[in-house]
Order: structure tokens, then sequence, then C-alpha cells
């Protein structure tokens, strides 16, 4: 699914998409208050009474109430307190004379967007108005960001307009119902958890559980316990039976992140399960049937390993059924933007803050960088911006220091081009000498895990620079 925040923003600024109630029993102001709103360019509706206005809030949305205080009936008052119980998104201005700016005031506290003492002039109508939709526009926004954040975070939603990624999700909606087994392979921080959760949320067992584990996270006999479960008193301190994350997984999905990372005995035991369907808990003798899907995860090339003795062959070709190879960040370009945009929106509502744009040099030094680090690395950068933000745009100077001065470069001093691996391992190093060799910080500002931070460092040869 495509989120695409500058088309919804366009809409919510746009004067013809706001939809206005005037309000005033005087016909004379009625009609002179909507003919100069309707000249700005939005949609207008004018009411005679407070009763009539309640009624046209019934029949349709409107966005903002323009409404007089002092009316016969329901007065502005009332029309406040009613309307904006029944619609929190909606926003009122009253008006009034100066004789009544005490009223106004109540009004406010009550929860009135602000007011306009008659005579009023023209430019404070429009800047008043525009503020009001302004706010209104944000609360629709941050509904729909909640919507989209909660589908996202259940793995329904992934959030691209990259046709590279496009094509990937229509392959994975297709072999999703067919409960195949898959491998997602990619470079850290390019969202494998969250395709494995999308291929779930469109499989055959939707309801069921999806469990996840970092299997390079875990020594062995932990990750054994983790993986079967134990029987009560099958070790000191197993004084109760335990289902382990397979068990678990029954009539669901098992997520095995770093798959590369199993010993050889632990690719055994996985082999039976696949094979058999049914495993022993540790320390039990009756097998247990399970019925699970296994989604399967590396940042490394499988069938090298395979053909050097690092895995398993048989358990590959029980894996790898499918395999679906995420592109890194660098290379999807036009997904940077959206998700610089849809993390502002998160973290902004995360964090309480009202944040809503990027400044153009902020976005452009974003476009620019290759994040080694991919999506988890932009996310990372987002949310260090939002929280260090002042403003209602993330500037510059909230992005680090570091990513400030880097100037990146697709060729070396010389003018020769350098291959991606050349560049990643030039920006590792940068940043480990910026830290200090801190590798926690390190991994942190890359918005890599330290397991894949070491990995790289003893791959490029980079450990006497820290």
């Amino acid at each position: 699914m495509v989120l695409n925040l500058h088309a919804m923003r366009n809409v919510l600024l746009n004067p013809e998409a706001n939809q206005i109630l005037v309000v005033d029993d005087e016909a004379p102001a009625l009609k002179s208050l909507t003919h100069l709103l309707r000249k700005e360019g939005y949609t207008v509706k004018g009411c005679s009474s407070g009763q009539a206005a309640l009624d046209e809030l019934t029949r349709q949305d409107w966005d903002l109430i323009v409404t007089d205080l002092r009316m016969k009936g329901i007065d502005g008052l009332e029309l406040l307190q009613r309307a904006r119980d029944a619609y929190p998104e909606l926003e009122v201005i009253v008006v009034t004379g100066h004789a009544a700016i005490d009223s106004a005031i109540k009004a406010m506290r009550r929860g009135a967007f602000d007011y306009l003492a008659k005579p009023y002039r023209l430019d404070e109508v429009r800047d008043v108005v525009r503020s009001a939709l302004t706010v209104v526009g944000l609360k629709k926004e941050n509904r729909l960001l909640k919507q989209r954040v909660a589908a996202f975070e259940s793995g329904g939603t992934i959030i691209t307009q990259d046709p590279l990624m496009l094509r990937l999700l229509d392959t994975a909606r297709q072999i999703a119902p067919t409960g195949c087994n898959v491998v997602v392979s990619g470079e850290s921080g390019t969202g494998k958890e969250l395709l494995a959760r999308f291929l779930h949320a469109h499989s055959d067992r939707p309801e069921g559980r999806f469990i996840g584990i970092n299997c390079g996270a875990i020594q062995e006999d932990l990750l054994t316990n983790e993986l079967f479960g134990h029987e009560r008193g099958a070790f000191t301190g197993a004084d109760q039976q335990t289902k382990g994350m397979i068990e678990q997984a029954h009539g669901g999905t098992l997520f095995l992140d770093e798959v590369t990372e199993m010993s050889p005995g632990m690719q055994v035991r996985l082999l039976r399960v696949l094979q058999e369907r049914e495993l022993y808990r540790v320390g039990g003798t009756t097998p247990i049937k399970v019925d699970v899907r296994v989604i399967t995860a590396t940042n490394r090339n499988l069938e090298e390993m395979v053909s050097t003795g690092g895995f398993r062959a048989d358990l590959f070709y029980r894996l790898n059924v499918v395999n679906l190879e995420l592109p890194p960040l660098r290379q999807r370009r036009d997904d940077i933007a959206l998700l610089a945009y849809y993390f502002l929106r998160k973290s902004a509502l995360a964090m309480g803050k009202a944040l809503a744009d990027i400044a153009p040099d902020a976005l452009r030094l974003l476009n620019r960088y290759d994040f080694p680090g991919n999506v988890r690395e932009l996310l990372n950068l987002i949310e260090r911006g939002v929280a260090l933000a002042r403003g209602e745009m993330l500037q510059m100077t909230d992005l680090p220091e570091n990513l400030q001065r880097l100037s990146v470069r697709v060729a070396g001093p010389s003018g020769e081009l350098l291959t991606l691996e050349k560049n990643e391992a030039s920006h590792i190093a940068r940043v480990l000498e910026l830290t200090a060799g801190n590798r926690n910080r390190t991994a942190e500002i890359l918005g890599i895990d330290r397991v894949s931070l070491w990995r790289r460092i003893k791959r490029y040869g980079l450990e006497q620079d820290n």
C-alpha cells in the first residue's frame, strides 16, 4: 500500500476541500460573511439558526463553524458545546460585538478556536479561518496516521511507491496464501521482519500467531529451549512444563531471523521439524505434532554457505521454496522522502509534537545519502530529529552533526568510481572515527544492531580503526 503523505497534505490544504458552516440569525450579517469566505475559495453554507446548523452537521461532514454568539433559541455557546462534543475534529470560531468580549472569552474556555470581534477586517477573518482549518487538517492527518500506523505495525502495510518494491509485494501477495516456506534475504535494516509479517497477514492463517526470534542473538542451549520448550524437571530450575516458540506458533507463522547463525546441531533439529511436522520438548519423549509455516531471514548468501558447507543443503531446500530479496534503501530512492514523512508523522505523534514538514535542504541531504543502515537508519535519524526539533519543521540542524558534515561520495579522491561495498566501508570507518570507536553508538547512528556492525567491521578489516 502506498501512503503518499504529500498528496494527502495537499488535499487537506486545498480551500475547496474545506467545508465551512456560517451561522447567524441576522440575514445581512450571514450573507456578508458567507460571501466573503466563498471569495476565498472555500465551500460555504449559511444557516440562520443554531438548530439549522446542528441539523446540517448530521447530513454531511463539516470542518469549521463560524457562528455568531448571540442568537435566538440555540445560541453560539450551546452550538459550540454540542458541535464539539459530537464532532471532536470540528473547530468553531465565534463572532461577537465589542460589548460581549467576555462572552467570547467564555467561548474560548469551552473550546472555541478563536473569536472575531465586530466589525472585523478581511485580513483578520482570512488569517483566523486559515489557522483553524490548518488545525482541522492536522487532526485529520493524525487520525489517518493512527490508522496507518496500526496497519503498519500489524504487518498489513508496507510503505512504498518504488516499482521494484511494488513488484516484490505483488509476488509476496501471490505466494502468501500457499503456505510454502519463504527465505527473505537482504541487508540489515531493509525490513525483513516487516515483510515476514506482511506474508503472515496475507496468508491463509492470519488469525494464527506470528512468533519471531533472532537466532544470532541467543546461545545454542538457550535457543534450543526457546524454540522447543521443555518438560518439567528437564534441567535444574525447570519447575514447570513450557511450550517453545515452534509450538506456540502452531496454526500460525514462525519467523527465524539470522537463520544462518544456527549451529549444525540446531539445523538438524529444525530439519526434522520441517520433515516430520513434529518436535520433542527438551527432556521429553512424546512427539508433539505442529502445523507451522516457517519464514527465515538472512543478510548472507545462503547458496554460497551451502556450497562451502556452512549451511545444510537439505535444510536449505526445505526453507528456500521461495526467496524474496529486499533491495537496500539506496536502490529505492523514491521511497526515502515518503518514508521520511511517514516516520516524521509517526514520531511526532508518539512524542506529542506538532512537526508537519521537513526543510528542503534536510530532505535533499536525506535523498542523497546512501543509508548503509537502510530503513532502520532512516527511522533512527528521523526519531532523533523529532526529539531535538523545536519548531514545526524538521531542520538540517536536527540531523546528526556527522551526517551534516558528510559529503556523500560516489567517487574516490582520484575520481575513480567506488563500489557500494567500498562506500559502505568508508562510511562505517568515518562514523567509528566520529564516535571514537564506540561500537554501541556507531551501531545506533547507522541503524543496525551491534552484531551486524561487528560482521561489517570484520568483513572490511576495520578492527584497527576503533
